[in-house]
């Protein structure tokens, strides 16, 4: 336990003795990492619906009721209401969300079993350490701690915990939308994933990038039809060919910059902790000097698009008559009819698309009560600490409450090591949090529900 969670422990900033928000934050990610809840897709993944029951168990147990929502078997959301005494009323509930399943991992790549919640080097080891079981745990932690300690937050909380967030939301948060959207009634504002985690400029200042904007998704298949025949024969209308062609000219296109809002604010950031000027159009060399961050924010200076997977043909002397790829595009806010504008024109006139999967980007003003609660309680555990928007690349369940007008901010506080390459650990391989950063976490979580 690190001396800033003793401190916790004996005495609460807001004066409840015996408080321990962050008490149980680094077991509750443990336990949640050990549940294999690896979302393959269209395939039932094997533990989406024995987390969200240990979820509720960990919920009852404080006495908070919950609902599970099952759109098919095992593919298993909870929704929870938190009002107690004194809670204000009045005030709108707040939607605390985050899904429980978690990408696939190859034991074999890793260092240590990737479900086994190994604590090594002064980390939590294992797939959704970080994405996003740890927030998560923090939620947990906080929620049932203040139940203990008859801690009532400012205002109602919903608790959301989704299925099926990495395959896109549709069996998780996009269905409760279409299907119930009575869970989140009331809501205006939310917090979730990706955000609230600390970048070091230097030592008396570190930038906790707080997500108010996300990149939309669109999921294209590449359909290439051409005349079949034998492999030996000349051949001027050759599928394979074409979509070839199609797929490098979309591979090494070079998108031209689309600065947002929250982008602008970001750079203006950097630029000012920095201490240098900014090009707008060659932004790289100093992005850069962030480190591994970079790589993120370079993909968020406009629209994208990357090649995934390419399929064709059955023999190697048959010129087969159909070539497919599949695309992951995406677009940042404003850019949707520019990007499919130019996939278009990439393609050329004997290749098509037809959509797998399309969702808006999203995206919210870095103002309001809200805003200024998240650096107040940032600030109290860090000094150094500054909330700065982004606009992250990929993409949340934020978008799924964003279609019923919730304002979405990804704030799942860390205080991190500076040569901790944080961005580098969703979806890759050794994905872990550091103990100190997930009781962090806790603490901020836990005065933000005081101020929020």
């Amino acid at each position: 336990m690190s001396d800033e969670s003793r401190r916790t422990q004996e005495q609460h900033p807001g004066g409840s003795a015996g408080a321990r928000p962050d008490g149980e934050v680094v077991e509750l990610c443990r336990e949640l990492i050990r549940i294999d809840t690896t979302n393959y897709g269209s395939e039932p993944g094997p533990g989406e619906r024995d987390a969200a029951e240990r979820v509720a168990g960990w919920l009852d147990e404080v006495g908070i009721a919950s609902e599970l929502y099952e759109p098919e078997h095992r593919r298993t959301s909870l929704v929870a209401h938190w009002s107690p005494e004194g809670t204000d009323e009045s005030l709108p509930p707040l939607l605390v969300h985050g899904h429980l399943d978690v990408v696939p991992a190859n034991a074999d790549d890793w260092s240590v079993d990737p479900f086994s919640g190994e604590v090594q080097d002064g980390c939590v080891w294992g797939r959704g350490a970080v994405d996003m079981k740890d927030f998560d745990a923090m939620v947990l932690s906080v929620v049932r701690d203040r139940v203990r300690t008859g801690r009532a937050p400012r205002r109602p909380i919903r608790l959301i915990f989704t299925a099926d967030e990495e395959a896109g939301s549709g069996l998780g948060g996009r269905w409760l939308v279409e299907n119930h959207p009575e869970v989140v009634e009331g809501c205006t504002e939310a917090i979730g994933e990706v955000g609230g985690f600390s970048l070091t400029v230097r030592d008396d200042l570190r930038l906790y990038l707080v997500q108010t904007a996300e990149k939309g998704l669109a999921w294209l298949n590449l359909i290439a039809d051409g005349r079949a025949g034998h492999g030996s024969f000349r051949n001027d209308d050759n599928a394979v060919t074409e979509l070839a062609a199609a797929v490098g000219r979309i591979g090494t296109y070079e998108w031209p910059n689309r600065i947002t809002a929250s982008q602008q604010a970001f750079l203006e950031a950097v630029s000012e902790a920095l201490g240098v000027e900014l090009d707008p159009n060659d932004v790289e060399p100093t992005l850069a000097k962030l480190g591994s961050i970079a790589r993120m924010v370079g993909a968020t200076m406009g629209n994208t698009a990357n090649p995934t997977m390419l399929k064709a043909g059955y023999k190697h002397n048959v010129i087969p008559g159909r070539a497919t790829a599949s695309v992951d595009g995406r677009f940042v806010p404003g850019g949707q009819d520019a990007f499919f504008e130019t996939i278009t024109e990439l393609l050329g006139d004997k290749v098509r698309y037809e959509i797998e999967n399309v969702q808006p980007a999203v995206e919210t003003e870095f103002s309001g009560a809200l805003v200024e609660a998240m650096q107040s309680c940032l600030v109290a555990e860090d000094p150094a600490a500054k909330a700065v928007p982004f606009l992250m690349s990929g993409g949340t369940d934020a978008k799924a409450w964003d279609a019923l007008g919730v304002r979405c901010f990804g704030f799942a506080p860390l205080r991190l090591p500076a040569d901790l390459d944080f961005v580098g650990m969703f979806h890759g391989v050794d994905e872990r949090v550091p103990t100190e950063s997930l009781e962090f976490g806790a603490r901020v979580l836990d005065r933000f529900l005081d101020q929020a």
